[in-house]
């Protein structure tokens, strides 16, 4: 069990005043304990508070006045009389021992190694502060007495020059001197912010709880003010009349532009469109007729009966062999038609791309639309003229075969 300092009242059976001394001399143990450690070698360990702002020399960070260390006092010298004390303590923030010693003839203490003093002292007579008076001064007024008469003419100015601004500051100080006074008018301005403070509290919970923040709203000034009323969080025309005049902007404009207009591009892309869909409707007619599903002429046979004319014995060689014969010239005529469709369809491209970019209505989606319709129309429009070759040939053949047929007397 361990050594207890003597502070209680007990004294065992064993005590001799006489021999111990004190409860300490019998424990063996000194009173202040720990602290008194290296007593032997002159250190006694206190607590020690830093009186100004230093920078620590090894973390280079800035201790503040009035931060406490368990420091090594020892004394180091004399001035004159008065001893000279040095303090020696580890920095907090780092492994660097800071020492600093007493200096009375400043009433100051002095950095000996360690860290270094923020500056931060100025000069008395540049603000005006009553100087304190040096020793050699103290020594002159104590012996000389002419000196002393001088220096007392100076104070006699200095008292006057500073009278009306001592008389103003005794005024103010007399006229506040009412305790009760005081409190009351405390008091006053006091539930006066208050109400004020609770106003505005009220203010910032409504504007939070329809804004849903939780976050604290900072006093309104006037800059925000003016930048506030200078934006605009709603357009002038509401959705509906923008949607009502985009519709009759678009009910009102025409699809295609006159012939005067023509040499503008948009011009240009409509003539080229209003071209290729006078083609698409050729070629929607052309294929009509030549997949048309029953026979265009028809015959009465011997025995009552009717049949086609495809199906006369007589008109078939003659039909395959007009259709032999035009194969040729119809392969070739795709063949030449084939390059001019190209070159149009690669001439309208880029007049299809500028209307889109240009108008980014409705009126785009259907100039485009119309021109996919004329290119699928030019495309029809080819296996229509085969198809059409085709019919028209059978066509003739039958209409000759039939002319025939019927001024022939034996059927």
């Amino acid at each position: 069990m361990g050594e207890r300092k003597g502070t209680n009242k007990y004294y065992p059976p064993d005590f001799d005043p006489v021999k111990h001394g004190s409860l300490n001399g019998y424990h063996k143990t000194h009173p202040l304990r720990e602290r008194a450690r290296k007593l032997s070698q002159g250190i006694l360990i206190i607590r020690f508070e830093m009186p100004y702002n230093i920078w620590c020399d090894g973390c280079k960070n800035h201790i503040g006045m009035g931060v406490r260390y368990n420091a090594e006092k020892k004394k180091v010298g004399n001035y004159y009389t008065t001893p000279i004390y040095r303090f020696r303590m580890k920095c907090h923030l780092c492994v660097n021992y800071i020492e600093m010693q007493t200096d009375p003839a400043t009433c100051d203490y002095l950095i000996v190694c360690g860290a270094n003093r923020k500056e931060e002292r100025w000069d008395m007579a540049d603000n005006e502060q009553i100087l304190t008076t040096e020793r050699a001064d103290k020594q002159k007024l104590e012996t000389d007495a002419m000196f002393k008469l001088d220096h007392s003419g100076k104070d006699q100015e200095k008292l006057k020059r500073a009278l009306p601004s001592l008389s103003e500051l005794q005024d103010y100080q007399s006229s506040k001197k009412d305790d009760f006074q005081l409190n009351s008018a405390l008091r006053r301005r006091f539930r006066t912010e208050k109400k004020v403070q609770a106003e505005q509290e009220e203010q910032d919970d409504s504007v939070r709880t329809r804004t849903n923040l939780s976050i604290p709203l900072l006093p309104e000034r006037d800059e925000d003010r003016r930048l506030a009323a200078l934006l605009t969080y709603q357009a002038a025309d509401s959705y509906e009349d923008r949607k009502h005049s985009k519709r009759k902007e678009i009910s009102s404009r025409s699809w295609f532009t006159s012939s005067s207009s023509s040499s503008s591009p948009g011009g240009a892309a409509g003539s080229l469109l209003l071209k290729l869909s006078m083609q698409g409707k050729e070629a929607a007619v052309a294929k009509a007729l030549a997949s048309s599903p029953g026979p265009l002429i028809c015959r009465r046979c011997p025995g009552g009966r009717t049949q086609p004319c495809g199906e006369n014995w007589k008109a078939e060689p003659q039909r395959e062999e007009a259709a032999r014969k035009a194969e040729p010239q119809r392969e070739e005529a795709a063949r030449k038609a084939e390059p001019q469709r190209e070159e149009a369809a690669r001439k309208a491209e880029p007049q299809r791309e500028e209307a889109a970019r240009t108008d980014g209505s409705g009126s785009s989606e259907t100039l485009v639309n119309a021109v996919e319709e004329a290119d699928e129309g030019l495309t029809k429009a080819k296996h229509a003229g085969k198809e059409r070759g085709d019919g028209l040939g059978a066509l003739s053949s039958i209409m000759a075969e039939y002319s025939d047929s019927d001024s022939d007397p034996g059927l």
